[in-house]
């Protein structure tokens, strides 16, 4: 190697292969191959949702690259429950089964490609691994066993080829998980519990990047860290008072409790959001800082606020305490603390003063109507309130097998509780996302589902900002953008900080050729949520790029790849974009890309869902320059 032209790392790794390749191979080399490739995608996809990158894939192999270790496993993890849920759709003697090993170690990299005893280690540890489970290095374990709700067993030290020392191995024992509600990333997400169903519905816009593309390619039918620094998000926040709400510390030291201080989080936050005179940071956003020790004055500067909510909740039996603090960012200095320990009956109305503390020492100037919103009760029934937390914990989990959890979580919430209104959202954002992943053959069935159930919820509170957000986004879906405009105009009166109700008004004032608005409205949902660049980037860049802000579209498509490579989207919308800009061989490889990832991929299906022909006119001219037909 040429010391020039290689480094030195510390990644996250994870190697995976089929157990039982040659076996399934020769029995029909076909299917084999057709499975295969579809259980790629699958990993390509997670891995892309969990900041990862795929380093190599030969013949049944991958090898992924990780910077955290947390969303290394959590990606393993995902992985392995949605192929879980797949096999169970095949015949038994055709089920493939992926062997994961994990290990965090030194590596060389040189032009992208990964070498060295970390990478020696991790595959050393999927050829242990049991088929459909994943093996873990020490170095591994030492560093997610108190951060992770899964369990471990030891499995002794292994010997390893050209590496002195053994290595200790630790097995994740699988269907040991409790859903937190945060298993991406990290991805990728918002709120669900009674004024939080905001966040169910954003993170729906995360389901949606997958499906969307082939709405718009198909006339509506689907087939099967840190900030990011987009140019969107460097333009002035609000000269609001501003406040992000960090990730409530769970001080149960039980982990299956996790869920309930993510639940208390995500209440708060929405019950400021709907405070127009305070601007507030998107859960997905904050929730990037769980689980790490952060510097309150560096998340000040990073999300652009001036004051920071942090917390410590402790559930038990009966009673719960709470502990809260709001901090001046800006220098550190404390504004307001307080100590509650309640009985658990009462936590809607310790939410309720919290938020009231908030608002009164940051002298916000609120309205009658926002206090109302902002204080109302949640359900009657407890137990009704924490199946909905739970239905919100598998929802974010975005496996076939999670849904099915999730939908009866939600159904057991209604049943004790027939008019939670919370419940019958996350119903209708269940049926939504089957249509956006492509998880159903009868996606016009499963939208009208998602209506029935989103006007449900308005009869029973027409105030409610994810009933109108939802419908919103199924007249979107739908081609009907007036309707989805009007709903989504709706649903940031009533939640001004949503970042999702943003999001979902601009792409429906962008396919209805409002592109003035619809930047406006994508560039808002970015301020308020930053991780939500791996979707929004993409309307937000073709938006630029039909008012021919080339250069805009490109710094926007290029970093909203970094978090979705594998979305066939992004290199459609940059295959264009390259050819105006007059860079002919970047064209052709972003064109390279489309018809590897899409091989029937025409100009003619793209972009039909665009009320002005003019518009994607100017597309189409644009993917013709880059040599694609």
């Amino acid at each position: 190697m040429n010391p020039g032209n290689y480094h030195r790392k510390i990644s996250a790794l994870w190697s995976a292969d089929v157990a039982g390749y040659s076996r399934l191979m020769g029995d029909d080399e076909e299917k084999t191959v057709q499975t295969l490739t579809r259980y790629r995608d699958v990993m390509s996809h997670q891995i892309g949702r969990h900041r990862g990158r795929v380093v190599d894939s030969p013949g049944d192999n991958l090898l992924a690259e990780f910077s955290s270790v947390v969303d290394a496993l959590r990606c393993a993890w995902d992985v392995q429950q949605e192929l879980a849920s797949q096999n169970g759709e095949l015949p038994e003697n055709r089920r493939m089964h992926f062997r994961i090993g994990l290990n965090l170690g030194d590596v060389i990299e040189e032009k992208g490609r990964l070498y060295g005893d970390g990478v020696n280690v991790a595959a050393r540890l999927e050829s242990l691994a049991e088929p459909g489970g994943i093996l873990l290095s020490g170095t591994v374990y030492d560093q997610v066993k108190n951060k992770l709700p899964f369990q471990f067993d030891f499995t002794g030290e292994q010997a390893v080829k050209n590496i002195q020392d053994p290595v200790r191995a630790y097995r994740v024992v699988m269907g040991s998980a409790i859903p937190t509600g945060r298993s991406q990333t990290q991805s990728k997400r918002r709120k669900l519990s009674r004024s939080g169903m905001m966040l169910l519905l954003a993170a729906a816009i995360a389901v949606m990047g997958l499906g969307f593309y082939y709405w718009v390619t198909l006339h509506g039918q689907s087939l099967s860290g840190r900030p990011s620094e987009s140019s969107a998000l460097h333009q002035p926040l609000s000269q609001r008072a501003s406040i992000a709400v960090l990730p409530f510390k769970n001080l149960s030291g039980d982990s299956e409790q996790e869920y309930f201080s993510d639940g208390i989080t995500n209440d708060i936050i929405t019950d400021l959001s709907r405070f127009r005179n305070l601007l507030v940071i998107a859960s997905n956003t904050v929730f990037l800082y769980k689980g790490q020790t952060v510097n309150v004055k560096n998340v000040g500067q990073e999300l652009g606020v001036r004051f920071v909510l942090e917390g410590s909740v402790q559930k038990a039996g009966d009673s719960v305490r709470i502990n809260s603090q709001l901090i001046n960012a800006a220098n550190g200095a404390h504004v307001w603390a307080e100590r509650y320990h309640r009985a658990y009956r009462d936590i809607f109305k310790l939410q309720g003063d919290i938020v009231q503390a908030i608002v009164t020492n940051l002298a916000i100037k609120t309205f009658q109507y926002e206090q109302a919103r902002a204080m109302r009760k949640k359900p009657q029934d407890l137990q009704a309130y924490d199946y909905l937390l739970r239905g919100y914990a598998y929802y974010h989990l975005r496996t076939r097998a999670a849904y099915s959890l999730a939908r009866e979580m939600f159904a057991k919430a209604v049943a004790l509780d027939p008019y939670y209104t919370d419940a019958y959202i996350g119903s209708g954002m269940l049926e939504y996302g089957k249509v956006a992943y492509g998880w159903t053959e009868f996606p016009d069935k499963a939208l009208t589902s998602a209506f029935a159930l989103g006007q449900k919820a308005l009869t029973l509170d027409e105030s409610n900002a994810a009933a109108h957000s939802l419908l919103s986004s199924v007249y979107t879906f739908q081609n009907k953008y007036d309707l989805a405009i009007k709903e989504g105009e709706r649903a940031i009166e009533l939640n001004p900080n949503d970042s999702g109700s943003f999001n979902e008004l601009g792409w429906a004032l962008l396919w209805s050729g409002r592109l003035d608005e619809a930047i406006t409205a994508l560039e808002m949902s970015l301020r308020l949520d930053s991780s939500g660049l791996e979707n929004t980037g993409w309307h937000l860049g073709i938006a630029y790029y039909l008012k021919e802000r080339y250069a805009d579209a490109l710094n926007t498509l290029a970093e909203g790849l970094i978090r979705r490579p594998d979305f066939t989207g992004y290199h459609i919308a940059l295959a264009a974009t390259y050819a105006r800009l007059e860079r002919p061989e970047e064209a052709a490889r972003a064109a390279a890309t489309v018809r590897r990832l899409d091989p029937f991929f025409t100009i003619d299906s793209f972009g039909t869902g665009f009320r002005q022909a003019a518009h994607r006119e100017a597309i189409v001219a644009g993917l013709r320059e880059a040599g694609l037909k």
